[in-house]
């Protein structure tokens, strides 16, 4: 393998669900500036990001997250927990945010860019009701990217779906919003009391789940 197969191949094999955080421990500045980046350069249907990142860092609020996080202590010892908050809809008003961000990104005229915003718009409407479970399921895009970047980087994350969507949203203002938690990343640096960290990764073999056509 080249070195760059091997640290991704090293990096993917070190990670695990950190079951238990230093609290102690905290993610540096330049750190958290490249999970930041992974978060914002994600990919999503039609380039829409139609997500929040909520990031808790606060100790006074994380030492409420447990309660509504069904008892899980790494939303209170981590260094940085990560909500990923989904648009409940995709509205025309969204739609023509987005369309006028990549006119000032792309330096082309927002009325060149009519036939996305009407395929957008034309997909939503499709949608209906389920605009929510759609947008949700993005959320799980830069999920993903997180957690690469987070092994690349040595730093130790738990992706927990174990949240209680209906106390946390209050808690982080979401109530009443444009958004809702859908799932969320703890990250920091295990404790050395984690004996998670010493179980070999258990995965199928490649032929059981692989299939080349």
């Amino acid at each position: 393998m080249t070195d760059l197969n091997s640290q991704l191949h090293d990096a993917l094999q070190w990670r695990y669900a950190t079951k238990q955080f230093d609290p102690f421990r905290t993610i540096s500045a330049a750190d958290w500036n490249s999970l930041q980046q992974a978060l914002l350069l994600s990919h999503s249907s039609y380039g829409l990001q139609p997500w929040k990142f909520i990031v808790v860092t606060d100790p006074a609020l994380k030492q409420q997250l447990p309660a509504v996080c069904w008892g899980q202590t790494q939303p209170r010892d981590c260094s940085h927990f990560v909500v990923f908050a989904a648009r409940r809809t995709v509205d025309p008003q969204f739609v023509q945010q987005y369309l006028q961000r990549i006119a000032q990104v792309r330096s082309v005229p927002v009325t060149a860019l009519e036939g996305l915003g009407t395929a957008i718009n034309s997909k939503a409407s499709r949608m209906g009701s389920e605009q929510l479970a759609w947008n949700s399921r993005q959320c799980y895009i830069p999920l993903g990217f997180l957690l690469q970047a987070a092994a690349l980087l040595r730093i130790d994350a738990c992706p927990m779906e174990g949240i209680q969507s209906d106390r946390l949203d209050p808690l982080l203002n979401l109530a009443g919003s444009d958004f809702t938690s859908v799932v969320a990343c703890a990250l920091g640096y295990r404790h050395a009391a984690d004996r998670a960290a010493l179980d070999a990764k258990v995965r199928f073999a490649a032929e059981d789940v692989i299939v080349s056509l």
